[in-house]
């Protein structure tokens, strides 16, 4: 049997195997798959990773997904209150920074590996990589510096400081929580992942203009990652398009995979590409909701003829809502078995 790993490791490197490899980031369904209350559910990391083992096993696809909740990394400076509902995923109900004396108090961990919030965490993360023993790639996500300000003040208050100004101010935000990102990364490297997703929306000019992008964006991601290292990550944008910020981030930064949006043009994104990185073709999952399982089988063709000329390639989901129904994610499972088979 050819494993999600080695799928993912033959991608990587310009190599065929079987098919290529298919990600599906599923995290709320863990919850009715254990038949636990979304909020039992995420409390815990032994049933954070049994679901995940139990629905890669159930759907067949190829990676183990760590991420609870983006509000978690929240909880990791000192946020106490997070919303759970019932059809979605939890999220911060109080930010801890309301005016500008508390980014002067803000303190960043030593350790975040150490931290009693990060424990559910980190048992879940060494779970899954005992229980995969190298078979299926462990999943991280890790929200960058330019974008954690926004689960700690909100966004529109975020969107003003860092557009707006006082400018000393953002950057004293931004590199304690540049700190924070390199630290969190040595605590979920030790606790077990294999790949991290590199979160940051701010990354594209979907959501920022190009100089503020260039000017502002690009050196911030630049520090978060210059001393961890990018072999292991991600550059994913959020559900924003990767588009004209390609270029910048290929040239600057160097990530070795990135993970276009639904709203990228796949066969032009990979042009961008060529040869010098992994290429994620990303399914819009909003619309699986509504979609029939033909309407998925065919979108995930479409996707496929344009993306796997010149290999490199893979198939992926973004948020996967938890309103999609089980026979469509089937199809869209079956239907990039079936039209990304390689051998």
């Amino acid at each position: 049997m050819t494993t999600g790993m080695e799928r993912l490791l033959a991608a990587a490197s310009g190599r065929t195997s079987d098919r290529i490899p298919i990600f599906v980031n599923m995290s709320d369904q863990g919850a009715p798959t254990l038949g636990l209350s979304i909020e039992e559910y995420f409390r815990s990391g032994e049933a954070v990773a049994e679901a995940q083992l139990a629905m890669r096993e159930k759907y067949d696809y190829d990676n183990l997904w760590s991420l609870f909740y983006v509000g978690k990394e929240a909880e990791l400076l000192g946020c106490k209150e997070i919303l759970f509902s019932e059809y979605g995923p939890p999220n911060v109900l109080d930010f801890i920074l309301k005016k500008p004396e508390d980014i002067h108090r803000l303190v960043i961990p030593d350790d975040i590996g150490a931290l009693p919030e990060f424990a559910e965490q980190k048992k879940c993360l060494q779970i899954l990589k005992r229980e995969s023993a190298g078979r299926w790639p462990v999943c991280a996500y890790l929200t960058a510096s330019m974008t954690m300000p926004a689960l700690l003040m909100g966004m529109e208050r975020w969107m003003d400081l860092a557009l707006n100004g006082p400018f000393s101010l953002r950057d004293e935000l931004l590199g304690k929580l540049s700190d924070f990102f390199r630290r969190q990364v040595r605590a979920i490297r030790e606790a077990g992942a294999d790949i991290l997703i590199y979160a940051n929306p701010f990354g594209s000019t979907d959501f920022v203009p190009m100089k503020f992008f260039e000017e502002t964006s690009v050196p911030w991601m630049e520090r978060d990652v210059t001393d961890t290292g990018v072999a292991d990550m991600v550059y994913y944008c959020g559900m924003a398009r990767l588009g004209e910020a390609l270029t910048p981030v290929m040239e600057r930064l160097k990530f070795p995979t990135y993970y276009l949006s639904p709203l990228d043009d796949i066969a032009a994104g990979k042009k961008v590409i060529g040869g010098r990185g992994l290429t994620a073709g990303v399914i819009n999952d909003i619309e699986l909701i509504d979609w029939t399982p033909e309407e998925v089988r065919a979108e995930v063709k479409r996707m496929l003829a344009a993306g796997m000329p010149g290999g490199k390639f893979f198939f992926g989901t973004g948020v996967m809502p938890f309103a999609i129904p089980e026979a469509n994610i089937r199809a869209m499972v079956e239907a990039a078995k079936e039209f990304g088979a390689q051998g």
